[in-house]
């Protein structure tokens, strides 16, 4: 396979979903937090990391749900610029954060958290959904192109070039909206799935190339939720990091927008982390 083409195919198959819903944003704003006691008080604050072809509106009902259970909530915009931006980006994002901290990861957003947690004080767990953990080294693509899955099929990918600021040329991936909800969100309602085929952000290319420098999972405790129906991870890959990170796995029937189909799910491995950690 050529370059051009394992890099493209490399991000277009990491992508997520995001869920750019009214209903969704009014019910985070209206969910009611628990009445403050000393455990709710105690209680880290979540912050949620979204993958590529999303945004932080993916997590909303996740989200509205924590935040109903007591627990601060930061739902990250994940620039999606690269492994190495994006960490420094989110690593700056967690200093301003005080206290005890829970980093959730989905898809591409599970190597950022893996690769910016280790410096960050007070991080109690890590949260894989339907996500990457890579070790110190080694790259998306190179993970993807060493786990092949025949189940798992091709996703529909659009690679696009743009000018940057220097005048140098980008090149970033999305997918193709008229095939997004079947690869990407096959159980998502419809109406919600072409949202967030609409909706959906592009990741540059760059994301697959550029090797983990920590891997956070080796001193930080680690949970996993595997999406069984995912076509864009394979679940085995899914299983092969998850074991590795000696994470606490969890299986859910899904597609790989998991936290949009089963926030439920979610919410709980979440909770159980924090349970496993305070």
């Amino acid at each position: 396979m050529s370059t051009e083409k394992h890099t493209a195919r490399a991000a277009s198959i990491a992508g997520t979903a995001t869920a750019a819903r009214v209903t969704s944003l009014a019910s985070l704003a209206s969910a009611p937090a628990v009445a403050p006691d000393q455990e709710a008080a105690a209680r880290p604050t979540v912050v949620l990391v979204h993958g590529a072809f999303a945004d932080a509106s993916g997590w909303m009902e996740t989200a509205a749900r924590l935040r109903h259970q007591g627990f601060g909530v930061e739902a990250v915009a994940n620039p999606l610029r690269g492994l190495d931006y994006d960490t420094a980006y989110l690593k700056g994002m967690l200093q301003g954060i005080e206290g005890a901290k829970i980093l959730v990861g989905h898809s591409y957003g599970g190597a950022v958290i893996t690769n910016a947690a280790a410096d960050v004080p007070g991080v109690k767990a890590l949260v894989y959904v339907a996500a990457f953990a890579p070790d110190e080294g080694e790259t998306l693509g190179g993970l993807l192109e060493q786990h092949p899955d025949p189940g798992v099929p091709p996703l529909p990918q659009r690679a696009v070039q743009f000018t940057r600021p220097d005048g140098s040329t980008g090149t970033e991936v999305m997918l193709d909206p008229a095939e997004f909800a079947d690869a990407f969100a096959a159980d998502v309602p419809a109406k919600t799935a072409a949202l967030m085929a609409a909706s959906q952000r592009p990741i540059a290319v760059e994301a697959f190339g550029q090797p983990a420098r920590q891997a956070a999972w080796k001193t930080i405790p680690s949970w996993a939720l595997v999406a069984t129906k995912d076509h864009a991870i394979a679940p085995s890959l899914e299983r092969f990091m998850a074991k590795r990170a000696d994470a606490r796995i969890t299986e859910v029937n899904s597609s790989h927008a998991v936290m949009v189909s089963h926030p439920n799910v979610v919410s709980d491995v979440i909770n159980r982390a924090y349970h496993a950690t305070r």
